[in-house]
């Protein structure tokens, strides 16, 4: 076993979870093997074809990565897991967003905005085979810079990933935007993806018992969303905001809610961010397509939660 590769733990925890075969053309090359693979190029950040042999095929490795990707197999293993612990009593809900630019290398760029066609005007689709048996469907939208996620920012050619962690500084739910788009707009966006299914059945948790976010998420409109869900939550107020408010008299309303010792917490969600940036290949983006980008940062999210 290397480096970073599943424990025998790990395994047993994931292996009931995995597809069982191929949809045709023989039986998956194994499962453990392809996603070690996938899990040393999400460690080290480098470029598919330069994948150890140990691994097999890297052809494989990379068309198994963006099936599961496409067909939603990394989210729906987050969620299991998420479950199981969430069963145990594992999830601290006292929950805290934020967000982070992530430098797009060169190699990100390029997508074309419509799908590549072939000499008869049909789409190219790669040939069945044993292991992999043609492209998986792709998720609408993407195409063109903006619909894979990338934009430009301060920090030059960038993603944004916007997240809410527990209370373990685990990520509960991530998405992806081009890096110059603002966080307030996502508060609610974030919190809709926290979905946790309960082990004895029942509807999903999708509500936190508390959240904390800085400035950056102080707006009416996010207050009054958090309020309709019945969230209790602490955002600092800024100061113009505050003017503002004591500008218009008794019209401004009465002043936000502040606890600073529940917002002295919100640094979970800082080290949730750091934990994912351990990972190179989300440090810095290399894949041309969002979904692949967003299945990358699944795949660190889950390890994640599996080792803590």
């Amino acid at each position: 076993m290397g480096r970073g590769d599943l424990t025998n733990a790990e395994w047993e925890c994931l292996a009931p979870l995995l597809p069982p075969g191929g949809v045709r053309g023989g039986q998956w090359v194994d499962h453990r093997m392809v996603i070690n693979g996938v899990l040393y190029r999400a460690r080290t950040g480098l470029p598919w074809r330069d994948l150890p042999e140990r691994f097999g095929s890297w052809v494989t490795v990379y068309k198994r990565h963006r099936r599961w990707a496409a067909d939603g197999t990394w989210q729906r293993l987050l969620t299991v897991i998420q479950a199981m612990y969430d069963g145990r009593g594992w999830i601290e809900w006292d929950i805290s967003v934020d967000s982070t630019i992530i430098r797009a290398h060169q190699h990100a760029a390029g997508a074309p905005p419509q799908p590549v066609t072939g000499a008869k005007g049909g789409r190219v689709e790669d040939k069945a085979g044993r292991s992999d048996a043609g492209r998986p469907v792709r998720p609408p939208g993407g195409g063109g810079a903006a619909g894979e996620g990338l934009g430009r920012s301060r920090g030059g050619f960038t993603t944004k990933i916007h997240l809410a962690a527990d209370g373990r500084c685990r990520p509960l739910s991530f998405l992806l935007t081009p890096g110059q788009a603002g966080d307030s707009p996502q508060l609610a966006a974030v919190l809709q993806r926290i979905r946790v299914p309960r082990i004895g059945g029942g509807r999903p948790r999708t509500r936190p018992a508390s959240l904390a976010a800085d400035k950056a998420y102080s707006s009416r409109a996010n207050r009054a969303y958090l309020r309709s869900r019945k969230i209790r939550h602490t955002i600092p107020e800024p100061a113009d905001q505050k003017a503002n408010r004591r500008r218009r008299g008794p019209l401004g309303g009465r002043p936000t809610g502040y606890d600073p010792t529940r917002y002295a917490r919100r640094n979970v969600v800082e080290r949730a961010i750091n934990r994912l940036k351990h990972f190179r290949a989300v440090t810095t983006r290399y894949d041309k397509r969002g979904y692949i980008f967003l299945g990358t940062v699944t795949v660190a999210t889950l390890i994640i939660w599996l080792r803590t």
